[in-house]
């Protein structure tokens, strides 16, 4: 009877070296992705801020919801594949700088996006930038060693370039 106790134990045992390592790892990280874009600037722009149409071409969500806005900002709630989160606007600089934030304080993360779209020879390169920051260790172990702190924006500058008709590999 007390060999079935062994596989919870190692489970109990991986939990618990997961938690610690995650709490080794920092809170706050920076990560960054880049593609270009045969489209000018204020195309990528118009994509990238009609928020009521990210359903059409973001392959991770089923619906946007608008919300008041917060403070004069923008806000609306994503509803996806991995759950509801509620985001907003903090600074827009048309066609050139994008600032967004989670604005869901119940999640286990949290943090911004800056988009920073540069234009040259008809094409622009739309550039993200996360500043996030994981909270609880077991998801921030995941982040880092399973995930990837970037797989987020790969997948949308891929799915943006889907919409544009074009392939892109973000780097």
């Amino acid at each position: 009877m007390a060999w079935l106790l062994i596989p919870f134990g190692i489970i109990a045992g991986l939990v618990l070296l997961v938690a610690i390592a995650g709490s080794l790892i920092p809170k706050a990280h920076s990560a960054t992705r880049r593609a270009t874009f045969r489209r000018p600037a204020a195309e990528v722009w118009a994509a990238i801020t009609d928020v009521e149409k990210f359903p059409t071409w973001r392959s991770d969500l089923k619906s946007v919801e608008l919300l008041p806005d917060r403070d004069g900002r923008p806000a609306w709630r994503e509803k996806g594949k991995n759950g509801t989160m509620t985001l907003e606007r903090v600074e827009a600089k048309p066609p050139s700088k994008l600032v967004g934030r989670i604005a869901d304080k119940n999640l286990p993360f949290g943090g911004t996006w800056t988009h920073v779209l540069t234009e040259a020879e008809g094409s622009t390169t739309l550039t993200i930038t996360e500043d996030g920051e994981v909270y609880n260790p077991i998801f921030r172990f995941m982040a880092r060693f399973v995930f990837g702190y970037a797989a987020t924006m790969e997948k949308y500058l891929m799915d943006l370039g889907r919409k544009f008709g074009e392939e892109v590999t973000p780097q």
